[in-house]
């Protein structure tokens, strides 16, 4: 089943290598990241439950005879399967039942509510994470720097070409849409508006009984996007949708929407890191707030290039946004995990990079080259204050993502520069 104008994903690496290992992989994430066009690659044969086609004939021939949907050639897809959950028990039983692996793909942008008992799968169905593209995937960024090879202590100094402030505001603007790809700066943020009308005219009712308000939603998803790439809590949000939108939303409330959004995968947030739980220094327990793509918050913030230039401020946490939803997917890719860090004493990390065998790597991310001597001393001052601590692990590497540089090098001080625009997984 294999689209002859296929953009080559990271994850297909591992949608292989689980293949391999299980008897069914779910690929789950937000809608539009190209979920079922990866999974069309890898598969043999298909059924798309969300088809209309036929007043939606698939849907009720799944509702009617799950194990009839599931014959095919393998891989099988089972695309969208949340939308009949019963689809979840017959995959796993079939797969019980064949003892083969590599089976079933399945493909979920949102997680059903659990109406009776759904078995987890385990041991037959094992769930991954796809998020929208990379720059490197995009072809947006040249890939002469390796994350993992920096983070394994290899490296080359390399220059790697001038970038443009306005192309970094247009990257994200678009996003990592693969639907996006090419779009032109004056359509970048449409498809990101329609995401955003989507999952609260339509999505929300799909995974949802309860009746919820949608201005008030919106109100919390601006707020949201206001406090972008930060560590905001939840009475932040609600003080803020007050003095913002004039309007009062409970924390209980807010509680119930972000689980909602949740379930859609609209949000990629990134946990607390520490790196020893005996350390004496003493880590905040915050997630850092994320939409699953930056121009989700773009869209929801009315962001356009000439506004952006006008506010630098709010520009660098977006471009944050982006470089963290990149680590993520580089990182994945090797068995890396992405965190953050912030402690009680004010230092913070905008990124750690957690390696398999335990070693880290402190990233700071910054838009402009000025900016760099500023975060190279973070950087180290953060990790003298590890060595001083003997039940801490200092991080391995010392690393500033740049927008504006012209060049990948290692400092004098041992600080690696790498622009956001050179590197890949």
């Amino acid at each position: 089943m294999e689209r002859k104008n296929y953009k080559k994903r990271i994850i297909d690496a591992k949608v292989e290598e689980y293949l391999g290992a299980a008897g069914a992989v779910c690929i789950e994430g937000c809608k539009w990241c190209g979920k079922t066009w990866t999974s069309e690659h890898h598969s043999k044969s298909a059924v798309y439950i969300g088809d209309p086609a036929g007043n939606y004939s698939n849907r009720i021939l799944a509702q009617i005879s799950p194990l009839t949907v599931l014959e095919g050639e393998t891989p099988r897809l089972i695309d969208e399967w949340q939308e009949v959950p019963p689809l979840w028990d017959a995959v796993r039983n079939v797969v019980d039942k064949r003892a083969l692996k590599g089976q079933f793909i399945l493909t979920g942008s949102a997680t059903p509510n659990r109406e009776g008992k759904i078995h987890s799968g385990a041991g037959r169905i094992v769930r991954l994470r796809m998020r929208p593209m990379s720059l490197f995937e995009s072809g947006d960024s040249s890939g002469k720097i390796s994350l993992f090879d920096i983070c394994s202590g290899r490296f080359a100094n390399e220059l790697t070409g001038e970038v443009d402030l306005s192309e970094i505001i247009y990257l994200i603007l678009r996003g990592g849409w693969p639907g996006n790809i090419g779009a032109k700066v004056n359509q970048a943020s449409i498809m990101a508006e329609s995401y955003i009308q989507a999952v609260l005219d339509e999505d929300i009712e799909r995974i949802e009984t309860a009746n919820r308000d949608r201005t008030k939603m919106r109100k919390l998803l601006r707020s949201l996007a206001r406090n972008e790439s930060t560590v905001v809590s939840l009475r932040t949000l609600q003080k803020d949708i007050l003095e913002k939108d004039d309007s009062s939303l409970e924390t209980g409330t807010i509680s119930a929407y972000l689980e909602v959004f949740a379930k859609l995968f609209l949000f990629d947030n990134i946990m607390p890191f520490s790196s020893n739980i005996r350390s004496s220094i003493r880590v905040k327990q915050q997630e850092k707030r994320h939409f699953a793509d930056p121009s989700l918050a773009c869209s929801l913030l009315r962001a356009t290039p000439e506004i952006l230039l006008k506010d630098l401020n709010t520009l660098g946490f977006l471009f944050e946004a982006m470089c963290e939803r990149d680590l993520r997917i580089y990182a994945d890719s090797f068995g890396g995990n992405l965190y953050h860090y912030q402690d009680y004493s004010g230092k913070e990390i905008d990124a750690v990079i957690e390696m398999p065998d335990g070693s880290w790597s402190a990233v700071e991310i910054k838009l402009g080259a000025h900016q760099i001597d500023e975060a190279a001393k973070n950087l180290l001052s953060i990790k003298k204050s590890f060595l001083a601590d003997k039940n801490s692990k200092a991080p391995s590497s010392l690393i500033v993502v740049c927008g504006m540089t012209n060049a990948a090098y290692l400092r004098p001080d041992g600080v690696y520069v790498v622009p956001i625009t050179a590197l890949k997984n």
